[in-house]
């Protein structure tokens, strides 16, 4: 099976896409994470 070597630009035009995609991740994991404590906050003042 043959490898395919990536030039700079290609390195780092995949470089960005990875680190834009892990900011994106880490800011749906943060939403998740205040939502939920909002509704646990929520539900605790229910009761």
């Amino acid at each position: 099976m043959e490898t395919i070597e990536l030039n700079d630009v290609q390195k780092k035009s995949r470089r960005g896409r990875n680190i834009a995609l892990g900011v994106v991740l880490a800011l749906l994991v943060v939403i998740f994470y205040v939502v939920t404590i909002i509704k646990i906050i929520k539900i605790s003042k229910m009761g």
